[in-house]
């Protein structure tokens, strides 16, 4: 428990570690990655290059310091960021590496406003944090590794199949390299892959793609300009190739409710939503499946769900590009923007809405979903990285 002048000394000094706490993380992960290179395959450099992991640090530690009182705020924050910190497999060891980079941070930002006893208060309060997290990751790793099939850590897993579903879009599908049990996922989970790319640990996570009822777990990459991991696996992973696994993880994840059901993707975006798209139609819901696309070529899983609009007459199929190819039909061109939105969506707007895709994508369709007056508590996203805000 933190103790009452902890939380006076950093109530008072939260002003001042907000206004600088952009400074402090650009401060921070330099240092971090300076004192302790070995935790650096933890994070994911495009990120930091592209400023959002930062971003997402600060915050995530304003949020933090400013509900101290009322932590229970932060519980939907708090189950995101358990969940990543297990599918990269964090350990409790690596928390005081951390806390000690952050404060040596803040310390260097606010100088002689960052006082001994300031300081103190900061570090309980940054200790404070890491045991709820560590607590809440152990619940996780344990109920992981007592499930059939389940593991702790990284597991050796084999590529089995490698498909191309576009032209930027290529699928690989893994079984366990020990021929074991494979554990349950739900709908919409993500993995995280552990490559060995030139002597280095480069960490990842992907969207498992495929429905649960199959033998393998299967992702679906996008070829990325300059993307270390994408290059990889796209250009040297080979059928026969091992690689290490974390265990599925991710809260966002297909409901059981009998509502219809709205998957709307953009890009790669449709890799958990065509995960999800076999075990709700299977239910018996009304499933609007609604894909936005550059073009044909660059569409992945077209044709699979085409067939499956033949097979489920509870599914509602209609995709869009954004950049058609002459050869592709005018009437599929344009966005999946509020007017468009408005006409393949239920009358009722009783549904629920998941939706996924780059972050112009998710912010344009944040945005018309609540201007047609879809409930807040209907609609469920998830970032491919660091949470960012839509509005």
């Amino acid at each position: 428990m933190l103790s009452q002048q902890s939380k006076d000394t950093i109530a008072a000094t939260l002003p001042a570690v907000g206004a600088h706490v952009n400074q402090i993380t650009e401060v921070f992960y330099p240092l971090l990655f300076q004192r302790y290179p070995e935790v650096k395959a933890y994070f994911n450099e495009a990120h930091q290059v592209q400023g959002t992991q930062p971003q997402a640090l600060a915050n995530a530690v304003v949020a933090y310091a400013s509900n101290l009182e009322r932590l229970e705020k932060l519980g939907d924050a708090v189950s995101l960021i358990v969940q990543k910190h297990v599918s990269l497999n964090i350990q409790p060891e690596h928390y005081p590496l951390v806390g000690e980079c952050l404060l040596a941070a803040i310390k260097e930002v606010l100088g002689d406003a960052a006082s001994e006893e300031v300081l103190a208060a900061w570090a309980e309060a940054y200790t404070q944090l890491a045991d709820i997290l560590t607590g809440a990751e152990e619940q996780v790793y344990h109920s992981i590794e007592q499930q059939p099939g389940g593991w702790r850590g990284e597991r050796e897993f084999v590529l089995k199949h490698k498909v191309r579903e576009s032209a930027i879009i290529t699928s690989f599908y893994f079984e366990p390299a020990d021929g074991a049990a494979l554990l349950a996922f739900k709908p919409g989970q993500y993995i995280g892959l552990v490559l060995n790319i030139n002597g280095q640990a480069v960490r990842r996570n992907y969207s498992l793609s495929d429905s649960p009822d199959n033998p393998h777990y299967r992702i679906s990459v996008k070829r990325e300009n300059n993307g270390l991991a994408s290059a990889y696996l796209h250009d040297e992973l080979t059928v026969g190739d091992r690689v290490r696994m974390t265990p599925p993880c991710g809260d966002f994840v297909l409901n059981d409710a009998d509502r219809p059901l709205v998957l709307l993707s953009g890009g790669v975006g449709i890799t958990p939503t065509i995960a999800m798209l076999k075990p709700a139609l299977e239910s018996g819901r009304d499933v609007h499946f609604l894909h936005g696309a550059l073009n044909s070529e660059s569409h992945a899983f077209r044709e699979l769900i085409e067939e499956m609009a033949t097979t489920y007459k509870n599914l509602h199929n209609y995709y869009c590009y954004s950049h058609p190819l002459p050869q592709d039909t005018a009437q599929n061109s344009g966005f999946l923007d509020r007017e468009r939105l408005s006409a393949l969506l239920p009358e009722h707007r009783d549904v629920d809405v998941y939706f996924l895709g780059p972050k112009p994508f998710m912010q344009a369709c944040y945005k018309s979903l609540k201007e047609l007056k879809i409930p807040a508590e209907r609609i469920r996203y998830e970032f491919f990285g660091p949470l960012e805000a839509l509005n």
